[in-house]
């Protein structure tokens, strides 16, 4: 039998009596990183072999994990923190078992954007997780406009070195919205920074991973994007708007720049 286990998100003591119990009945556990678990273990004074499953040898570790549980032995799968799985390594291994008819389950527990979503304060009946962008600013984007028109809070995992970039290209492409950056969750220096996308985070150090939590798309501004770019702009000169602030506005609701927008505002 196969256990995938959540794991603390930094606050060790964050771990189910259910996901100890797992690990220390365990015969072998396979996990993203032997040097971070190590850490866990030991801190609960479990002694079991570990092996590495990670994203440059998954398919790889499925296969022993799939050959160890059909041995019967019980494997535990973890990643660094959090559960497996979720921006974390352990989908193909899901794959491989189910298509090899393996059973497995899921002890659950901490999980980043679910505690990043209730401190961020913004809507949280519903909601979809996107998880990390890519590196490249243009793959950030492509990403992006595919959540642009979504009526749903937005979380996305970001790296400290990347949260700027990453801030900046949803300015870009969903305009301003309301938004907050989660770091260091369950740890001492714990801190959420509530801001609007057009401002950016406040200056300062970058530390930690951060999840950064954007509200979705509101629903005037979802009706007025479904407009043709003439019709949004003259919606807004109908409102008491001149042209050059129609312009503007329509170009924030839609997440571009008024340059792009400016050749259909020409003959108005």
């Amino acid at each position: 039998m196969v256990s995938f286990v959540a794991t603390p998100i930094g606050n060790l003591k964050d771990i189910t009596l259910r996901a100890l119990e797992t690990l220390k009945e365990a015969d072998v556990i396979f996990c993203e990183d032997t040097r971070h678990t190590i850490k866990l273990l030991n801190a609960y004074e479990i002694k079991k072999p570990l092996y590495a499953c990670h994203k440059f040898n998954e398919t790889e570790a499925a296969a022993k994990i799939l050959e160890a549980s059909r041995r019967g032995e019980k494997v535990v799968v973890v990643s660094d923190a959090g559960t497996p799985v979720v921006s974390d390594p352990g989908n193909i291994v899901c794959k491989i078992l189910r298509e090899a008819g393996e059973p497995y389950t899921l002890i659950p527990g901490a999980s980043a954007f679910v505690a990043a979503l209730v401190l961020s304060a913004l809507p949280a009946d519903r909601f979809a997780f996107i998880g990390f962008l890519p590196a490249k600013q243009g793959e950030k984007k492509a990403v992006l406009e595919k959540y642009k028109d979504v009526d749903l809070t937005l979380a996305f995992h970001s790296a400290p070195q990347d949260v700027d970039k990453d801030i900046r290209a949803m300015y870009e492409v969903f305009g301003n919205r309301r938004a907050a950056a989660v770091r260091e969750i369950t740890k001492i220096h714990e801190e959420t920074i509530n801001f609007n996308l057009e401002d950016g985070m406040p200056e300062g150090e970058k530390r930690g991973e951060f999840v950064l939590v954007v509200e979705g798309v509101g629903e005037k501004e979802c009706a007025l994007n479904s407009l043709s770019e003439v019709e949004h702009i003259k919606h807004y000169m109908a409102a008491g708007l001149d042209k050059k602030e129609a312009l503007k506005r329509a170009a924030k609701d839609r997440g571009v720049s008024k340059s792009e927008l400016y050749p259909f505002a020409i003959d108005l």
